[in-house]
């Protein structure tokens, strides 16, 4: 009976991590995520075959570099990313059909790229190619097209990217989840980029009233002029 109540604790924990890396990535608390970040990686270390363990690991190092370029640290987000790849692997390796996995995985490596484009070519393959497994796995996973948006946005045209790709999906993330705030806050970024600043402040504002503590989102509202 103890040993039941300690699992459940345990699993409880575990499902609890993802809201706690939110609320200090809307914060940008560089502090509170690095803490979290290092008691999962703990958690992964002691649980070397438990893929979720390793993915809630991977995760939480996503956000540090999140933050850390959005506070234009990239030092910082490099070497987040990197530590989060490790983990994201393996996941994807325990759990192969794993959509989920495979996006993190691709989140990272594609953070590596603003931080360091001199490392287009070791990880760039590795953003494209786990975002679209994701999709590919599941059609209908929002943070999927969320992520390849995101890529998209970096990505030049010449390269097969570009800001159209990117706001047909942050579009499609946002029809799948029409309260995904992040679509909204990227679709606003992009809409900006391609200098359609109206509808642009049409979705920073959106993003904002559906998460009013994400810091990022109100300073991309207040640099986008009304026209």
């Amino acid at each position: 009976m103890v040993r039941l109540i300690i699992i459940c604790a345990a699993g409880w924990l575990l499902a609890a991590q993802p809201a706690d890396l939110e609320k200090a990535r809307d914060r940008q608390d560089r502090v509170a995520l690095q803490k979290l970040a290092a008691e999962l990686r703990a958690e992964a270390d002691r649980h070397p075959n438990d893929a979720r363990a390793q993915f809630q690991h991977a995760l939480a190092e996503s956000y540090v570099a999140e933050v850390a370029m959005e506070l234009k640290d990239r030092n910082q987000a490099r070497a987040a990313a990197e530590a989060g790849i490790a983990s994201a692997q393996k996941a994807v390796a325990l759990e192969p059909r794993n959509a989920e996995y495979h996006r993190v995985l691709g989140t990272l490596c594609g953070q590596i790229l603003p931080a360091n484009p001199l490392l287009g070519i070791r990880y760039g393959k590795c953003a494209q190619e786990s975002v679209n497994k994701a999709v590919e796995l599941d059609p209908k996973l929002p943070t999927a097209y969320l992520a390849r948006g995101i890529g998209n946005y970096y990505l030049p045209p010449s390269f097969g990217g570009g800001v159209e790709l990117a706001i047909r999906d942050f579009e499609r993330a946002i029809q799948l989840n029409p309260k995904l705030a992040d679509a909204w806050l990227w679709l606003g970024i992009a809409q900006r980029k391609a200098g359609r600043n109206a509808e642009a402040r049409k979705s920073l504002q959106r993003a904002v009233e559906l998460n009013p503590n994400r810091i990022w989102a109100k300073l991309q509202l207040e640099k986008t002029p009304a026209k």
